[in-house]
């Protein structure tokens, strides 16, 4: 098993103009200004970001408390605080949702990539560059990921910068078999662990957008792991859940091979369970569409149309429902607990994190 350690660092660096070519437009700075609401004063307060759509999935507004219920490991639990929030009546939250998309040039080959790019542009120019929600880009190479500070509104304007970035291709040598697979998993798990802390000091919530057929789920009946491996990788889980759970970070995946990954693209359900200890882990747990679902996001395969998939995705920034309720104190470190929602309305489904882990 790969090293979890964290002495191979990968480094958060912002994103430059390229010697020798125009500076790039100014972008506004992202707000700094508090959540609404407030996240709640203890560690026991878990706040959760619902989506709720009909039977054809377009977002259901004007819900109220009362018809919420949160179950936590099937139990209900009091809704300690309820925000709608709803695009059509104008800002709602400060600062407002906001969308990161991250280019991944380590799990996809130079010409995916290169279709990563076309797309992603494609989607920052349509409706004359009019953005509805604030959008920066993560680019994720061998270098590590490189982050663009600001967050803008202003897709000509980012479309500009982006121009001027090469996104740096994969240049791992052992990039065929086990070891390959090994090293790509490690980098991606580092490149998550290091966008979540560094998401997660900025306030307000985030659609996170991987553009990747995500990194290999390196979980098959020939590899065999010792209690260590285990423990490190569930370690992984709960820092991975917790993070994103705190920083208000929402998963999503584009599979940028669309229908020629069609072959592989469900095997990551056989994950979507919750872990409760090291002793059923397995790295599919870690799987990228596994953490999506897990966070409420949503999981694009069979399709080339890329640009509609980041779309969709944005949407769910126009409508949800930010709900919180205190968790119940933990027999011992690192209990899992299920969660669910359920509406009072016929026809309706809510989507939001499928647990978290509690701690004594």
């Amino acid at each position: 098993m790969g090293r979890f350690s964290r002495l191979f660092v990968l480094l958060l660096l912002p994103l430059l103009p390229v010697s020798g070519q125009n500076t790039p437009p100014q972008l506004k700075s992202r707000p700094a200004g508090p959540s609404l609401p407030p996240p709640g004063g203890t560690d026991r307060r878990i706040t959760l970001d619902v989506q709720v759509t009909d039977k054809s999935g377009s977002a259901v507004r004007g819900l109220q408390k009362q018809d919420f219920a949160i179950l936590d490991d099937r139990q209900p639990k009091n809704i300690l605080s309820f925000y709608a929030v709803d695009s059509r009546s104008g800002p709602s939250t400060d600062p407002p949702p906001e969308v990161v998309l991250v280019v991944d040039a380590v799990n996809a080959s130079p010409v995916t990539v290169g279709y990563e790019r076309g797309e992603l542009k494609k989607f920052l120019l349509q409706n004359g560059g009019k953005l509805a929600q604030p959008v920066s880009f993560v680019i994720f190479s061998d270098a590590g990921p490189k982050v663009q500070e600001e967050a803008s509104r202003d897709g000509n304007a980012l479309a500009a910068m982006f121009d001027q970035y090469e996104t740096g291709l994969r240049s791992i040598k052992r990039s065929q078999g086990f070891y390959g697979a090994e090293e790509r998993f490690d980098m991606s798990l580092k490149a998550v662990d290091l966008l979540v802390a560094y998401e997660g000091k900025r306030p307000g919530r985030k659609l996170m957008i991987w553009f990747s057929p995500g990194w290999p789920l390196l979980s098959t009946p020939n590899i065999q792991y010792s209690r260590k491996e285990e423990q490190r990788l569930f370690n992984e889980i709960v820092e991975i859940s917790t993070g994103l759970r705190q920083a208000r970070i929402t998963l999503y995946s584009i599979d940028p091979l669309g229908l020629a990954d069609a072959d592989r693209t469900f095997l990551y359900k056989e994950f979507l369970k919750g872990v409760a200890s090291s002793g059923w882990v397995l790295p599919g747990d870690l799987a990228l569409q596994v953490l999506v679902v897990q966070s409420g996001g949503r999981v694009f395969s069979s399709s080339n149309d890329l640009a509609a998939a980041i779309a969709d995705s944005c949407a769910d920034a126009d409508a949800f429902y930010i709900l919180s309720f205190e968790a119940p104190r933990a027999d011992r470190s690192d209990e899992y607990h299920s969660l669910g929602i359920t509406i009072d309305k016929p026809e309706i489904t809510a989507r939001t994190r499928t647990g978290y882990y509690a701690q004594p």
